[in-house]
């Protein structure tokens, strides 16, 4: 009798972790799939990589000085848009925010060269940066697809193209088009030129030690590329 109720005591505890375990998961899927649908209106106000940014200036004893400045998709010139699509993610228009042969190509690569190269789309750059950290590891991969996956079913491209091209760091201290297009080339991100454009994204593998305004070699050629395909781009 005595080992019988033994037995149904540790049922019932595994029953309530169980039950516990359901509720933690459904109420994960549902608050960020809630969340996920309020930032399709909403504009998101701050990334943890520009928190990052900013506690490391104050570490360093500088003043909080991290500049971004939100521009809705119609005043952010077509250069732009063009740009990073060519540069950033060629399938944009047509995945559904993995491109797995971008993936393939980058595993071949990484399997050869010391210099890893990333197969990230850009629906799966803004998922990491607008609801994750920036440090790389297995988990949060994981989390990146999820929420790849929950924005690519809620967001139109278009709103993915625009909060991408509005969080990006763009320099040190600088996140999104127009806060780079201002302070390199001192115009609108809506009034850039076709090459400015170029160069602006052709930084974006390392914004903090490439300046757009003061190119090196590999960043014209960069950029040179970015403009020999710009226009067989389609943007939404």
């Amino acid at each position: 009798m005595l080992a019988f109720r033994r037995k149904g005591k540790k049922r019932s505890l595994a029953g309530r972790v169980w039950s516990w375990l359901v509720r933690i998961v459904l109420g994960f899927l549902l608050l960020s799939t809630l969340w996920v649908t309020a930032l399709r209106f909403i504009n998101p106000p701050i990334t943890v990589l520009m928190l990052q940014r900013g506690v490391g200036q104050w570490q360093a004893g500088k003043e909080w000085d991290i500049r971004q400045k939100w521009v809705d998709y119609e005043d952010i010139s077509d250069h732009l848009k063009r740009a990073a699509i060519a540069s950033e993610d060629a399938h944009f228009m047509t995945h559904r925010g993995f491109d797995m042969e971008a993936i393939q190509e980058a595993f071949e690569k990484n399997k050869t060269s010391n210099r890893l190269r990333g197969g990230s789309t850009i629906s799966q750059q803004t998922a990491k940066n607008v609801f994750l950290w920036p440090q790389r590891s297995w988990v949060r991969k994981g989390f990146e697809a999820y929420f790849t996956f929950l924005i690519e079913t809620f967001w139109s491209k278009k709103r993915i193209l625009e909060v991408y091209l509005n969080i990006i760091e763009t320099g040190n201290g600088h996140f999104g088009v127009e806060a780079a297009a201002q302070h390199y080339f001192g115009r609108p991100a809506a009034k850039v030129s076709q090459r400015q454009a170029a160069l602006i994204i052709a930084v974006l593998p390392n914004p903090r030690r490439w300046n757009p305004a003061n190119p090196t070699n590999y960043i014209n050629g960069r950029a040179n590329s970015i403009i020999r395909y710009i226009h067989h781009y389609e943007i939404p």
